[in-house]
């Protein structure tokens, strides 16, 4: 597990600004948080430098690309040995219905997110690449009716306080 890295109150407001829309140039990140555009570049320097900033991502409507059902598959894997677990995860990482891939502790070895066009190619998706794998000893399919976006990701409060500040939750206000 990396470190943490130190972030003052500037750092952590152009994180939640820029999680919230990547796209927000220097200009205007500098002028709501109250420095100098050359600063605000060289502080999301430093934050890509350090590997706070990870890159960016464009978000797609799965319905508009003909994939309007989504669903979340839990896969059993025996034996859960290295030598196929190897070849199971490219394999599924790899299938253009794919849209996040977690390995789990507890009866489950993997929850997989999908984006298919209909149930029937669900079927085909589970059937055809999933129990079809001789690793593959069960799969658990869980539709998605609809899912949120949650608030920017942000350090544990007590990461952020200085010694005997109070805490500040995002949208509160000073008392």
């Amino acid at each position: 597990m990396s470190d943490s890295v130190d972030l003052d109150p500037v750092d952590l407001h152009i994180l939640r600004l820029l999680q919230n829309d990547a796209r927000t140039t220097y200009r205007e990140l500098a002028t709501e948080v109250g420095v100098a555009p050359s600063t605000c570049l060289d502080r999301v320097a430093r934050l890509r430098r350090s590997g706070v900033i990870l890159g960016h991502r464009l978000r797609l409507d799965p319905a508009r690309l003909g994939r309007g059902l989504e669903a979340l598959l839990l896969v059993q894997v025996r034996p859960h040995r290295r030598e196929l677990i190897g070849p199971f995860v490219e394999r599924i990482r790899a299938l253009p219905e794919s849209r996040a891939f977690f390995h789990l502790t507890g009866p489950d070895d993997y929850l997989v997110h999908v984006a298919v066009a209909d149930p029937t190619d669900l079927q085909r998706l589970v059937l055809d690449e999933f129990t079809s794998r001789r690793e593959v000893a069960r799969v658990e399919t869980r539709l998605i009716f609809q899912q949120w976006e949650c608030g920017p990701l942000m350090p544990p409060a007590s990461a952020t306080r200085t010694a005997g500040a109070p805490e500040a939750r995002p949208g509160s206000s000073p008392s």
